[in-house]
């Protein structure tokens, strides 16, 4: 059974920073693609980064290049989304995905597992 835990959010000024984690549980993920996807109040779910475990492929949505970084800690099966410079826009309450796959998907239904979600709230 995968189980996908996220924290790390909250409240945060404009220009702060936040990270976010994700602890995987229930399988090995070296074969897996792990992703962040964000739902912002009365949109759709918007996809925002993903990794391949084992490798070096990252993808980013364009609003999020150079301002958020994905990463994984091997030794504690989890994943991270470190956000700098955050805009009130990314306002939404992200959430952490996980299929088996070589590939780096951005679509939503492409992914099998997803956590609970966690809140971020930028706003002065």
């Amino acid at each position: 059974q995968v189980q996908l835990v996220e924290s790390g959010g909250g409240l945060v000024q404009p220009g702060g920073s936040l990270r976010l984690s994700c602890v995987a549980s229930g399988r090995t993920f070296s074969s897996y693609a792990m992703a962040w996807f964000r739902q912002a109040p009365g949109k759709g779910r918007e996809f925002v980064a993903a990794m391949y475990w084992s490798g070096s492929s990252r993808n980013y949505v364009d609003s999020v290049k150079g301002r958020f970084t994905i990463s994984r800690d091997n030794a504690k099966n989890t994943v991270y989304l470190q956000m700098n410079s955050l805009k009130p826009e990314d306002t939404a309450v992200y959430y952490c995905a996980a299929r088996r796959t070589t590939l780096v998907p951005k679509q939503d239904w492409e992914y099998d597992y997803w956590g609970q979600g966690t809140q971020v709230t930028v706003s002065s």
